[in-house]
């Protein structure tokens, strides 16, 4: 899924150097850790297209397949590979690879579009969206985010990092005609697990204990989960 558009200044709008080139505000300052530095900024691709490009040096991850260390981004374009053809909305993927680079051992990038229209739940709360759709749209969203989470968990899928900041929600319309949408992001630490129920029993109780749900809100959001998922989740 890379973006194929024409060549500028020779370097190919396809290409690692392309991108890496594209310079933005930080909206995820740059952070010391798994030996290396990672940040986020929010870049304009010269056609214009407002993209997300996650900048890391000697940033690694650790596994029984990686012994000796993998850029993390290249983990987060597995999930965001897998996770759509599992009907999980997440950021479309535009571009991810990684350099040898000789002072940092790696340079990685992974760039993605723009959720034109989303934000984070708890903003869409503080901003008084629940008011003002009414209590069967947010039902709905708790239906939205339920589903999403069960059938990536089916796919044995474990998010790793579910913290209610990672939830985004967009609603269009209005009234009897309001539609609303989930995605999930960051996800970074995404991996599979030997079992669906490993899987959601992690996510599940992790975004309990990050989230601010209250306890009528947070029983019908696993209410929609164990619907979707098939079963119940010992523990929620």
């Amino acid at each position: 899924m890379v973006v194929q558009v024409a060549e500028a200044s020779g370097i190919p709008r396809d290409s690692f150097d392309y991108f890496w080139s594209l310079q933005g505000e930080w909206v995820e300052e740059p952070n010391v850790r798994r030996g290396g530095e990672s940040g986020v900024q929010r870049i304009t691709s010269k056609d214009g297209e407002l993209l997300y490009a996650k900048r890391q040096t000697g940033h690694i991850y650790r596994s029984w397949l990686h012994p000796f260390g993998r850029p993390t981004v290249l983990r987060e374009q597995d999930a965001l590979l897998a996770l759509p053809r599992l009907n999980v909305r997440v950021p479309e993927l535009v571009f991810c690879g990684a350099q040898p680079d000789p002072e940092h051992k790696w340079r990685a990038l992974l760039v993605t579009r723009a959720l034109e229209g989303f934000e984070e739940i708890e903003h869409w709360y503080a901003g008084g969206g629940r008011e003002r759709h009414g209590e069967a749209v947010h039902d709905q969203i708790l239906q939205e985010l339920a589903g999403n989470l069960a059938r990536m968990h089916r796919g044995r899928w474990q998010h790793s990092c579910i913290y209610i900041k990672h939830v985004f929600v967009r609603v269009t319309g209005e009234g009897e005609a309001a539609k609303p949408e989930v995605a999930l992001l960051d996800l970074e630490k995404c991996r599979r697990r030997m079992t669906a129920r490993q899987a959601a029993s992690h996510d599940m109780k992790q975004l309990r204990r990050h989230s601010s749900f209250s306890d009528a809100d947070w029983k019908k959001l696993v209410y929609f989960y164990e619907t979707a998922f098939g079963s119940a989740i010992k523990g929620l």
